[in-house]
């Protein structure tokens, strides 16, 4: 299944807050993104419906197995992308911005090449 761009910096927003606060609400997210509650909780609602999320009677929001994968897909890309980027010199607020976008548009095939290579470099110790 593919799935919008918006949803996977959701999934990616969640599994990042449940790692650094334990639990997380749609008013945390709202503020990570600085979003309104309002467009968040229409994203939650898609995100419940399309079964990535499951929301707790207290407003507790959790990732479901699908939801986790993708989140967790989106930031293995993500931190790789930004490591790999201020490895090359890039600063790390651009390097940030830009492997935000090229994380959702890499396919798999180049993001496994990318992968491949720089684990070979670190392993060699060549510079990129």
């Amino acid at each position: 299944m593919k799935i919008r761009e918006s949803a996977e910096n959701y999934l990616e927003t969640i599994l990042i807050l449940t790692k650094r606060q334990g639990s997380v609400r749609s008013i945390d997210i709202a503020k990570e993104l600085g979003f309104s509650k309002a467009s968040v909780s229409v994203a939650m609602k898609k995100l419940r419906e399309n079964g990535c999320i499951k929301m707790d009677s207290d407003g507790y929001i959790t990732l479901t197995d699908k939801g986790r994968s993708i989140a967790e897909a989106i930031y293995e890309r993500h931190t790789l992308l930004s490591n790999w980027l201020m490895q090359l010199g890039v600063d790390r607020e651009r390097a940030v911005e830009d492997a935000c976008q090229i994380e959702h548009v890499i396919s798999d095939e180049s993001f496994e090449a990318l992968k491949g290579h720089v684990a070979k470099c670190k392993d060699s110790k060549c510079k990129s």
